[in-house]
């Protein structure tokens, strides 16, 4: 079964959630029972070791065992399950500590939904890893990290606890995840999504054809992530953070060719409101009104960097250019007041309009941004980060933009060839003590949009 967004009228481009992304959740929620039961595909993880496993501490898919999901099974905590080419056509679940699952071959090991099958792979181990492989076709997400451990939630297509804010005490965060040279596309939600996770890194990977978001971090605070080296284009939203607080970095990144490049949100469909504390730093977020694109749930295109009602934000020498509606814009969604967001430092040129404040509150600042339109008119003279705030302005606006028509996620052509591991033999390294030391000052302002930023040695 083939699920496509329900068609929404044009809104303004405001990057916040609302009622209609829940719609978008809801439609999944129907479907997937009966496309599950239909195929009898859904997977279930063994709680204990298997009496088969083989010597050493690398268990091997096809040589030891025909599938992924039966060679995790079988692998003990710390060991890594190594993928030999081919196509899997399962969903995978990771419920053991430190477990590593990785692809021999990037782009020759595929886990394929064949548009039936809910997640691709779903993680609740602590320091657990999935790298060198591609996820596609799942009706839900790609690779999910999530402390949400109860499956029934997991194949409703989010972690959250159908729709109303998660129980943080009935399901704690999953501590440490990692995602290496993932590749994620056509994927009915999310390529690569971190809900209710802490202490982890996506690095390096690449997501398209998604109908909500390439890459997603939600609902954790603190959520000590981050988000560096990846490539996101051709989805709804390319980098997605909701109600994501405190230690979270997106680094050197490129989100080109999306509905929407970057959203920082705060909703109270999800618990952990409002957001606050992130960084974003040295990406390029460029030409984001792409129409072979899924719809976006919100009605957004053409713009940039969005700031809905999220606190504390740094946005900092990023390249920001092309982006019909705006490049960088900070709003206030009903309830969450956008406060405390220092826009420094970025080359924001191309755009209907190149910094827009659309909010009320006296704490958003503006300076050094070297734009060419600004809205209201004089902005960072008004609301310069040297000062102690701003008193009342005109609310800014984005440029007028139609959103085209979105095309079915399973439609977005698939990505060409991304680069593998070099040696997919190397011993695997778990998820442990990350993300490390971050220094987001080392992410220069990028000089060319065409290419994916570099990443400190």
């Amino acid at each position: 079964m083939q699920i496509t967004p329900p068609d929404r009228p044009s809104r303004p481009a405001a990057p916040r959630p609302t009622k209609s992304r829940a719609a978008l959740r809801r439609l999944l929620v129907l479907a997937l029972p009966l496309t599950m039961a239909a195929t009898g595909c859904s997977s279930t993880a063994s709680t204990s070791d298997d009496a088969g496993h083989p010597a050493g501490s690398v268990v091997r898919v096809p040589e030891d065992f025909p599938t992924v999901q039966k060679a995790v099974d079988v692998a003990r905590e710390g060991e890594t399950v190594l993928i030999g080419p081919g196509t899997y056509r399962e969903s995978v679940r990771v419920t053991k500590r430190n477990l590593v699952v990785r692809g021999t071959d990037r782009n020759a090991v595929v886990l394929d939904g064949g548009l039936r099958l809910a997640n691709g792979i779903t993680v609740t181990g602590p320091g657990s890893v999935v790298e060198n492989l591609t996820v596609h076709g799942y009706l839900a997400n790609g690779v999910l990290f999530t402390g949400v451990t109860d499956e029934k939630l997991q194949q409703r297509g989010a972690g959250g606890s159908a729709y109303d804010p998660l129980d943080t005490a009935r399901f704690p965060p999953v501590q440490g995840f990692r995602a290496t040279r993932v590749t994620a596309y056509n994927n009915g939600l999310y390529g690569i999504y971190a809900f209710d996770a802490r202490g982890g890194v996506i690095e390096d990977s690449y997501a398209s054809g998604h109908a909500d978001s390439g890459v997603y971090v939600g609902q954790c605070k603190p959520c000590d992530t981050v988000v560096r080296g990846n490539t996101v284009e051709r989805n709804a939203v390319g980098v997605e953070l909701t109600n994501a607080s405190d230690g979270l970095s997106i680094l050197g990144n490129r989100a080109v060719g999306n509905r929407v490049g970057v959203t920082v949100n705060s909703n109270d469909l999800e618990a952990l409101a409002p957001q606050h504390g992130a960084v974003i730093a040295g990406n390029v977020v460029a030409d984001n009104n792409a129409a072979d694109t899924p719809e976006q749930a919100d009605g957004g295109f053409g713009i940039g960097i969005g700031i809905g009602g999220g606190t504390a934000n740094r946005v900092e020498r990023n390249l920001v250019r092309g982006n019909r509606a705006a490049g960088v814009v900070v709003t206030d969604p009903p309830g969450h007041p956008a406060g405390g967001n220092r826009v420094e430092g970025n080359l924001v040129d191309g755009n209907g309009a190149d910094l827009v404040l659309a909010s009320a509150d006296p704490g958003n600042c503006f300076s050094g941004n070297r734009p060419a339109l600004q809205s209201p008119e004089g902005l960072e003279a008004a609301a310069g980060c040297g000062g102690q705030g701003h008193g009342p302005l005109a609310a800014g606006r984005t440029a007028p933009v139609q959103a085209p028509p979105g095309v079915p996620f399973s439609q977005v052509p698939a990505p060409p060839a991304q680069p593998s591991l070099p040696d997919p033999s190397a011993p695997g390294r778990p998820a442990t003590d990350l993300p490390g030391a971050v220094d987001p000052g080392a992410y220069p302002l990028p000089a060319d949009a065409g290419s994916l930023p570099g990443r400190p040695a």
